[in-house]
């Protein structure tokens, strides 16, 4: 049971250390993520998405290490 959950959970955190080269690839990834860590969570998918582009947009235009 731990293995089902072990590789999206994985895959989100991949998905979350992208950041893209433009404020457009940097909301993409952060929804992308965002959206499949709302299906492992079995919450709105929508709401992921939203959160992870802002969160992934907020968060590399705030660091400026994510080359």
């Amino acid at each position: 049971m731990r293995i089902k959950r072990l590789i999206p959970a994985l895959a989100i955190c991949a998905g979350l250390a992208a950041c893209g080269d433009t404020p457009a690839e940097q909301a993409l990834y952060g929804g992308s993520a965002g959206v499949l860590g709302s299906l492992v969570l079995n919450t709105d998918p929508v709401v992921g998405a939203a959160a992870g582009a802002a969160g992934n947009l907020l968060y590399c235009q705030t660091q400026n290490n994510c080359d």
